[in-house]
């Protein structure tokens, strides 16, 4: 059976300007949960869908590696990294990650997030105007780097708050925003790779941090990571963390448009883990992830060949009313009475962390959701400033409230 086609040349161009609409456009007119598209001159297959992800995160059928483009890892990833490794390499690797990711490190997280929140409320004035999402992005780069044993002079804090910011915001841009991405790499990597090498000649201490970790890890062959490998993986450990000042504010903006929950957060941790993880579904993050096909083989009477490339449709797959009631609803208790698996939710990839490529730090992010929620509702008085453009632009990839959302404190 053939996969559907989307007829034309090259499709790049749509893909920039439908951003997170451009395969449900497609899904829709071709009537399909899959279909074949070209894109930067290469053929791509296109799929959504937890079966979708189920298939995509089989690793005896797709690799990650030569998947990640160049640009990608240029700028978002960095070259050499977790995400383009497969087989032994991959599982060494992440069992690194893996092994941050303890119950103590998460409470330790929530803490110093809340720490953060309340050390920066003290800067701000009664009447004064704040953009929250830049105030998020200083936030989680003061705690990412003290969670990971990185040290920042608060003289840095901004510069280095807006390099993670831009290596993030990179990630669909084009011209001076992805060269500005890649600057920041640059920059970043110059950082942390120098910080890589005081720490193994003893003029830097990171016990217990991911610094330690990182710094002293052994790979598949029992040799330490290559200084410029260590810093991008050290990097793949507060990149992220600056990344969910994305879900602060889209956090924030759900308090806004639904004021009704703002109570049961006050009162029902239950509530405000289940408000956390719904902000990760219904608001816009990751649009899609790539694979490429090891080898040839037929999947519901689909032909998939040894070197396709796959994306599967992360926004849309959150959103597929075959596994979500009223996906497009934003409904917290959704968390509390349906079925959720490692292959319908996947707002930072499918499967299970421990065995495959789904990212190891979603209970890192849902701890500084929370943190951060429990602050804006418990913590701080404010009011949400009326003459500004909180709608969100589906075409920009990754995206925000246009305004990226002004809060007045009263």
């Amino acid at each position: 059976m053939q996969i559907p086609v989307d007829k034309g040349l090259d499709h790049t161009f749509d893909l920039l300007t439908e951003g997170y609409h451009f395969m449900k456009n497609r899904f829709d007119e071709l009537g399909t949960d899959i279909f074949e598209t070209r894109l930067m001159g290469k053929k791509m297959i296109c799929m959504k869908g937890a079966e979708a992800v189920k298939l995509f995160y089989d690793t005896s059928r797709f690799q990650r590696s030569g998947a990640v483009p160049k640009r990608i890892q240029k700028s978002l990833f960095g070259e050499g990294g977790v995400q383009t490794l497969d087989g032994t390499a991959h599982e060494v690797r992440k069992l690194m990650f893996l092994s941050l990711m303890t119950e103590a490190g998460i409470r330790r997280v929530h803490q110093l997030t809340l720490e953060q929140w309340r050390l920066q409320a003290k800067k701000w004035r009664s009447g004064q105007e704040v953009i929250l999402f830049d105030q998020a992005e200083e936030v989680l780069c003061r705690v990412a780097c003290l969670w990971a044993g990185v040290p920042l002079k608060e003289s840095e804090v901004s510069q280095r708050a807006y390099d993670l910011g831009a290596l993030i915001d990179a990630f669909g841009g084009v011209g001076p925003r992805y060269r500005e991405g890649r600057k920041a790499r640059e920059r970043t990597e110059e950082w942390i790779r120098a910080l890589i090498e005081k720490y193994r000649s003893g003029a830097v201490e990171g016990v217990n941090h991911a610094l330690e970790t990182i710094a002293t890890h052994r790979d598949e062959n029992g040799q330490l990571l290559d200084a410029q490998i260590a810093a991008v993986e050290l990097i793949s450990v507060i990149r992220p963390i600056v990344a969910v000042a994305r879900f602060i504010v889209f956090g924030a903006l759900a308090l806004h448009d639904f004021p009704q929950h703002r109570l049961a957060l006050r009162a029902d941790d239950e509530f405000l883990e289940a408000f956390s993880q719904e902000v990760r579904r219904y608001y816009p993050f990751t649009p899609f992830l790539g694979a490429m096909v090891r080898h040839d083989f037929e999947w519901r009477g689909y032909q998939f060949s040894k070197g396709d490339t796959v994306l599967v449709d992360i926004y849309g797959t959150n959103h597929d009313p075959k596994s979500w009631n009223g996906p497009e609803q934003f409904n917290p208790k959704r968390f509390l009475e349906e079925t959720i698996t490692p292959y319908n939710f996947v707002p930072q990839g499918g499967g299970v962390p421990a065995r495959g490529h789904r990212c190891p730090g979603e209970d890192v992010t849902v701890a500084i959701i929370k943190a951060s929620l429990s602050f804006l509702v418990n913590e701080l008085d404010y009011t949400v400033v009326q003459d500004q453009d909180l709608s969100i632009n589906m075409t920009r990839m990754p995206t925000l409230p246009t305004s990226r959302m002004v809060i007045k404190i009263t």
